[in-house]
């Protein structure tokens, strides 16, 4: 799978000059180019999306072609999750846009590109931020034997999900719920849309002796009960149902930790 800045406290006027000057710069950037501020790295709109300053509302584009909508109960999921993290005051909104079945499967990264710069209807516009989830009919070109990419974060509000992937082990494995699945996987890239876990290189536990980021799997969780661990996006087969049988036993989808959880609360999160 592919996967918070900590601004220090200033005074309150240094902060409101700050503020105006990203506000004009954003203004900016929509007027020669509305798609320019989503089409930037990952993770360089985490505050953007935690905090209220800028932005109090978020709309998430769901695009998908039939038979591969996710399910509600995972999409529900999807907004508890981000209610319970993000400052969005003036509400989170879904929109489905419903298209023709892409061709090219199994997908690569610039091919997914590719059907979301031809098929994304919305972008950042006043104070509401946007993202773009799109559910893929088809698997990751990087899928080998039985490893397989669940999802990807790959853009600072674009997420794709490989929904035929997720289908096709639920419906090929009793270990695997398909809400489960889908929910698991959205939360998970979701989070590293939130900077999870350093990708910006600014996690606030960088400056103390707590090991964050797992050495072994750049830009996840060391802790193995976290959403953000690393065999809940991009595993083997085997391993995806170990994972899960060891979740069956405490909750079916893994919560953030508290070193995860206290990243987005420096970041302006909840």
């Amino acid at each position: 799978m592919k996967f918070l800045t900590i601004n220090s406290t200033i005074l309150l006027l240094v902060i409101l000059s700050l503020v105006a000057c990203t506000k004009d710069s954003n203004t900016a950037n929509n007027e020669s180019d509305p798609k320019s501020e989503n089409r930037q790295p990952l993770g360089t709109s985490a505050e953007d999306l935690l905090a209220s300053n800028l932005y109090e509302n978020l709309t998430i584009e769901l695009t998908y072609s039939e038979s591969f909508r996710p399910q509600q109960e995972s999409l529900n999921n999807l907004r508890s999750f981000l209610e319970t993290r993000l400052n969005k005051p003036g509400g989170i909104v879904f929109i489905e846009n419903v298209i023709e079945p892409q061709t090219g499967a199994p997908y690569d990264s610039d091919e997914i590109r590719a059907i979301e710069d031809k098929n994304r209807t919305l972008y950042n516009i006043d104070n509401n931020i946007r993202l773009h989830i799109y559910f893929a009919n088809g698997a990751s070109a990087n899928d080998e034997g039985d490893r397989v990419t669940l999802g990807t974060a790959y853009l600072n509000t674009s997420i794709v999900v490989y929904e035929k992937t997720i289908q096709d082990a639920s419906s090929n494995n009793i270990q695997f719920n398909l809400i489960d699945l889908e929910t698991t996987t959205l939360e998970h890239e979701l989070g590293h849309i939130l900077g999870l876990v350093n990708i910006q290189n600014d996690d606030i536990h960088n400056s103390t002796n707590t090991v964050h980021e797992d050495p072994n799997s750049n830009r996840h969780c060391v802790v193995e009960n976290c959403l953000m661990y690393f065999q809940t996006s991009t595993t083997t087969i085997p391993k995806m149902e170990t994972f899960f049988k060891k979740m069956a036993n405490r909750k079916a989808v893994p919560s953030l930790d508290p070193l995860c959880i206290s990243d987005l609360q420096a970041k302006g999160g909840k």
